[in-house]
C-alpha cells in the first residue's frame, strides 16, 4: 500500500507539473504516442541527382530503392520520379519510347525491385508522365515526317494559310521547321516547347489511346499514379490561346478521358496536373477531371509571407480555395502545396539563405490539407537558382562533397557548404532536416492536417498566420509566428486550450492566450 501511494503521489506530480510545462516540452513530444498513420507527403526525386550505385556518375533507380530507408525516415508516403523513360536529353521531358526505362537508369527489373521495395515501407511511387508531346527522336515522329505514314496525324503540321511566326502560349515561337532546308509550310510542325518537343496530336483519336493505354502499363507495373506535366497544354497551343474557354473545355474532356481509362485499371490510381493558369482561382475548375493540381500560387504567397514576415491573407485565400476545389469535385478536396520543384528557383534561394524564414515556410506547408510536395534536397536548405541544371544538381549527401553514392554528372553552383548535407544535418537535432521531420510527424498524429476543412482565422496580428482544420476527428487551431519577435495570441473562450504540437520549447498557454515565440509554430486543439 506504501509503495501504491507513493507512486499515485509521482503520478499526481507529474501529471500538474505536465499541464503546468506543457510549453516547456521538447520540439516532437509526443513521438512516443504517434499513430502509424501515413503523412501525405510527397518527395520530388530527380533520379539523375539522386544516388549512384554503379559509378558512372549518374543517379539510377537502384539509387532510389537503396535510400528509401532514408525517405521513411523522414515520413515520407509517396515518391514522384521525375521521367524515367529513354529520352536525348539529361531532364528526360523528351521521351523517345514511352515503355521503357531509361538505360543510363537501369533496367525495368530494377524500376520493378523499387515498386516494391516501396511499397513494403508503406510509400506509394508516381511517375511523370510526359503526354504533351514527345522527342523530335521519338520513332513516332521519325515517321511522321512521311506524309503517308499513319503516325502522320499523330502531330500537328501546319497548312499554306498558317501562320508560321505565330507565338506559342510558353512565349516562344509555337511552328519550328524540320531540319530538311524544305520552305515548304508542310515541313512545319507544332511545338509549344521547343522544336526538340513535337506536340501530340489529340484530335486524333490513335494518340488518345495509345496515351491511355501507356497509363494502363504502367500501373500494371505497379506505380500508385502519375505526375502529369504540362497538363494545360494538351490544347493550350498559342498565346491567343490563354482565357479561350473552347481550349479549357477541351483540355478537361481529355483529362477525364484519361481518367476513366486509369480507373479501369486501378481507381485508387492518383492524377496530379502540372497547371500554371494566370489567375489562381482557375486551378479550381480542374478538379474532377484530376485529383489535384500543384498549386504555384500558394507557393509564391507562402514563400513571401515568410520572407516579408506579414500574413499575405493566406487562410482567406485558403479557405476560398478550399470551398471552391470543393464545389468543383463534388464535395471531395485535395491539393498539392508546394514550396518550390525542378522549374522554380529553389526556396532557400528564394528567401535569401535565411535559415528562419525557410523553417517558418516548411511550416506553413507541412500544416496545410492535401498532400505537400518537397523538392529533393528542400529538407537540407539547398540553394539553386537559374538556369535550370542548377535547379536539379546532385543530392548533398556528405559533409565533403564526396563518397558513395554521391553523383557527378553536375557540380554544385550555389555555394552551400559541408553544413548543408545529411551526413551533417542526420543527428544534429536542431538541423532544418530534423525540423522537417518533426513536422512531418505533426500530420502522423494530427489527422486534421491531412484531411481538415479549412477556415479563416483572423483574430491574429499580421505577423501570424493561422487557419483553423476540423474533420470527425476534431478542430485543430494552426499558428505561426512569421516574425522574430514574440507574440501572444488571445484564444476563444471555453476553445484550443490544449497544446498538441509546437516547434519552439518556450510555447506557452495562460488562461485564454497563447504565447508564441519567434518564428514559432503550434497546433492547439
Amino acid at each position: 500500500m506504501k509503495r501504491r501511494g507513493l507512486w499515485n503521489g509521482l503520478l499526481l506530480i507529474a501529471l500538474v507539473a505536465l499541464a503546468a510545462g506543457a510549453a516547456a516540452a521538447p520540439p516532437a513530444s509526443r513521438t512516443a504516442k504517434r499513430a502509424e498513420a501515413p503523412s501525405g507527403v510527397y518527395y520530388e526525386i530527380f533520379v539523375r541527382s539522386w544516388y549512384d550505385t554503379n559509378g558512372d556518375g549518374i543517379g539510377d533507380l537502384n539509387g532510389v530503392t537503396a535510400k528509401l530507408d532514408y525517405l521513411q525516415s523522414l515520413g515520407i508516403s509517396g515518391i514522384w520520379l521525375m521521367p524515367i523513360n529513354p529520352s536525348p536529353s539529361y531532364h528526360g521531358y523528351d521521351i523517345t519510347d514511352y515503355f521503357a526505362i531509361n538505360p543510363q537508369y537501369g533496367t525495368m527489373a530494377d524500376f520493378e525491385r523499387l515498386i516494391r521495395e516501396a511499397h513494403k515501407r508503406g510509400i506509394k511511387v508516381i511517375m511523370d508522365l510526359v503526354a504533351n508531346h514527345t522527342s523530335n527522336r521519338s520513332p513516332w515522329f521519325e515517321s511522321a515526317r512521311d506524309p503517308h505514314s499513319k503516325y502522320r496525324d499523330w502531330y500537328t503540321w501546319a497548312t499554306p494559310g498558317t501562320d508560321l511566326k505565330a507565338i506559342s502560349a510558353t512565349g516562344g515561337f509555337a511552328w519550328h521547321a524540320l531540319p530538311d532546308g524544305q520552305t515548304d509550310p508542310k515541313r512545319y510542325y507544332l511545338g509549344v516547347f521547343t522544336g526538340e518537343m513535337p506536340d501530340l496530336n489529340y484530335d486524333d483519336p490513335a494518340v488518345r489511346k495509345e496515351m491511355v493505354d501507356v497509363g494502363k502499363f504502367w500501373l500494371k507495373k505497379g506505380v500508385d499514379g502519375f505526375r502529369l506535366d504540362a497538363a494545360q497544354h494538351i490544347y493550350l497551343n498559342f498565346e491567343t490561346d490563354w482565357f479561350n474557354p473552347v481550349v479549357l473545355k477541351k483540355n478537361l474532356a481529355w483529362w477525364r478521358e484519361f481518367h476513366r481509362g486509369i480507373d479501369a485499371v486501378d481507381p485508387r490510381a492518383w492524377l496530379v496536373g502540372e497547371v500554371w493558369p494566370p489567375n489562381p482561382d482557375q486551378l479550381a475548375q480542374w478538379m474532377g477531371a484530376l485529383d489535384a493540381t500543384f498549386d504555384f500560387p500558394l507557393a509564391a504567397r507562402l514563400i513571401e509571407s515568410a520572407n516579408q514576415e506579414r500574413d499575405r491573407d493566406i487562410g482567406a485565400t485558403l479557405e476560398r480555395r478550399d470551398t471552391a476545389y470543393r464545389a468543383a469535385a463534388g464535395g471531395r478536396f485535395d491539393d498539392a502545396p508546394l514550396l518550390s520543384n525542378h522549374d522554380t528557383e529553389r526556396v532557400m534561394s528564394q528567401l535569401d539563405g535565411n535559415p528562419e524564414h525557410m523553417r517558418v515556410a516548411a511550416a506553413m506547408l507541412l500544416t496545410l490539407p492535401g498532400h505537400p510536395f518537397i523538392y529533393y534536397g528542400e529538407e537540407l536548405g539547398m540553394r539553386g537558382e537559374k538556369p535550370d541544371p542548377h535547379l536539379r544538381e546532385p543530392m548533398r549527401w556528405y559533409r565533403a562533397g564526396k563518397g558513395p553514392g554521391e553523383t557527378t554528372w553536375e557540380g554544385w553552383s550555389a555555394g552551400d557548404g559541408p553544413s548543408v548535407s545529411v551526413q551533417a544535418e542526420q543527428d544534429d537535432p536542431s538541423s532544418l532536416l530534423n525540423w522537417y521531420r518533426m513536422l512531418i510527424g505533426w500530420r502522423r498524429d494530427v489527422p486534421e492536417l491531412r484531411d481538415g476543412v479549412l477556415h479563416d482565422w483572423r483574430d491574429a496580428d499580421m505577423q501570424v498566420a493561422a487557419w483553423e482544420l476540423d474533420d470527425p476527428h476534431g478542430d485543430v487551431l494552426v499558428l505561426h509566428n512569421l516574425c522574430g519577435k514574440p507574440q501572444t495570441i488571445a484564444l476563444p473562450v471555453r476553445r484550443f486550450h490544449i497544446l498538441l504540437e509546437h516547434s519552439r520549447p518556450d510555447t506557452a498557454i495562460a488562461g485564454h492566450r497563447v504565447m508564441l515565440p519567434p518564428y514559432g509554430s503550434a497546433i492547439l486543439q
